[in-house]
């Protein structure tokens, strides 16, 4: 997918965050807190109408509320709709327009009589309803009117997979910011940009990115497996220094702890094979070593990893090769 396809390729986003040496735009500022009222709701006019509405409504959906300050209707409706707005976390923007300033736009639209909702997707109005309506018909308006946008969700999450395999690591995390921006309990956006923060050395900013994550969705798959890299990340760093390890080894092969402690080092070099390998090696060697720590280590690698990473199938044939033989 390329930028013009997709429509999180340009996540709005503030402060500054370090990928390597080079200051870049901050993913994770925005991801904090929902989007502000100020991004979420604002006035339009005839002028405006185009970019505020018509092209807005191309990256998600846009309620236009055509009201007039006689209007009592309107004092009624207006406050409602700003609360759910504000409340859907971004899920869909509001424009209003004053009918009497700007009378052509509703004129154009055939709307006859005010408050009059109207909501936009892909440059184009999709549905609506007319009158001060309750709270509750508010919120499933929204929600219906936005139900639409899990496609684009998933060709972003895509877009920013390929972005970050591609080794542009700004780009994906651009996209997983937009995505967040929509929807802020994202798990699997909230997941993979504290994987990059993580990656980049910004190792609070990925904590407080998965503090983020619903209860519910705590143990998610996704979370777990960044949390696992945290943990073994931090087991790893006390554990010297990895020449001496190999050197210990080629002195004797059956020093299990040295192979161990080097399986770790390789796995936080990226070099996941060599991880498995080493782990596999003591496994094979003595199962039972340090009450089947090796195992146990691999087990939390293949969680790190990811289930269908390769070294983790690979590894995992391996493993059950060796102890169902």
């Amino acid at each position: 997918m390329n930028d013009r396809e997709n429509p999180y390729a340009s996540g709005g986003m503030t402060g500054n965050v370090t990928f390597g040496n080079a200051p870049r735009a901050d993913a994770g500022a925005g991801l904090s807190n929902a989007p502000s009222a100020g991004e979420l709701i604002k006035d339009t006019s005839t002028a405006g109408f185009t970019a505020d509405v018509i092209q807005e409504s191309r990256k998600q959906p846009v309620l236009v509320d055509f009201w007039a300050p006689w209007c009592g209707p309107c004092k009624q409706l207006t406050p409602l709709l700003e609360k759910v707005v504000r409340e859907s976390g971004g899920r869909v923007k509001l424009v209003k327009l004053n009918i009497d300033e700007h009378p052509a736009i509703p004129g154009q639209l055939g709307i006859q009589s005010i408050p009059a909702i109207i909501a936009f997707k892909d440059g184009q109005p999709v549905d609506g309803f007319m009158g001060a309506v309750p709270e509750s018909q508010i919120r499933e308006f929204i929600k219906r009117i936005s139900a639409g946008g899990g496609r684009q969700v998933e060709d972003a999450l895509a877009a920013a997979a390929e972005a970050r395999e591609a080794g542009d690591p700004q780009m994906a995390a651009q996209i997983y910011s937009a995505v967040l921006q929509q929807e802020p309990e994202h798990v699997e956006a909230l997941a993979a940009l504290a994987d990059l923060l993580f990656e980049a050395g910004q190792t609070e900013e990925a904590r407080s990115l998965l503090d983020q994550v619903p209860e519910a969705k705590k143990n998610a798959a996704a979370v777990a497996a960044v949390r696992a890299k945290m943990a073994l990340a931090d087991e790893v760093a006390g554990l010297g220094d990895p020449a001496e390890l190999q050197r210990r080894l080629a002195a004797n092969p059956a020093d299990h702890q040295a192979r161990f402690d080097l399986a770790l080092i390789l796995n936080a070099q990226g070099k996941r094979a060599e991880a498995a390998d080493n782990l596999l090696a003591i496994v094979k060697a003595d199962r039972e070593w340090n009450e089947d720590a090796a195992r146990a280590k691999l087990l939390e690698l293949f969680d790190s990893w990811g289930m269908t990473d390769p070294a983790t199938l690979a590894a995992r044939r391996k493993l059950s090769s060796l102890l169902f033989s």
